[in-house]
């Protein structure tokens, strides 16, 4: 529900964006939120921390971020003959998706009082 409802915000938000916003938005999004998640759960998780893993990390947020959306999207656009979009989506991505899950790691380091 949540990646849906993501979907139909980032379409009304870009409407002619030309990108799958609204994927691109989940898994940079979804990295941030990763990024947070093992933050927490690494200094904070207590003795529960395998189970909130599965469920968050595995579940919540491996049904939010998605994969195969993208592929297809990137194929979309090769088939489409839009190469260069397709390689700044590809490239940003994953380049966006990692680098916000290094900054929620960040935050959660410090919000925890554990340093950098």
């Amino acid at each position: 529900m949540a990646r849906y409802g993501l979907g139909l915000a980032a379409g009304r938000l870009a409407p002619n964006a030309g990108w799958p916003v609204g994927t691109f938005a989940a898994n940079v999004g979804g990295g941030l939120l990763m990024g947070l998640l093992v933050g927490w759960l690494a200094f904070r998780g207590g003795a529960q921390q395998e189970m909130v893993r599965l469920f968050a990390a595995v579940g919540v947020l491996g049904g939010f971020t998605t994969f195969s959306s993208y592929s297809l999207e990137a194929v979309q656009m090769i088939e489409r003959r839009q190469i260069g979009l397709a390689a700044a989506y590809v490239i940003g991505s994953v380049v966006l998706a990692i680098a916000a899950l290094f900054v929620g790691l960040m935050v959660a380091r410090r919000a925890f009082g554990v340093p950098a």
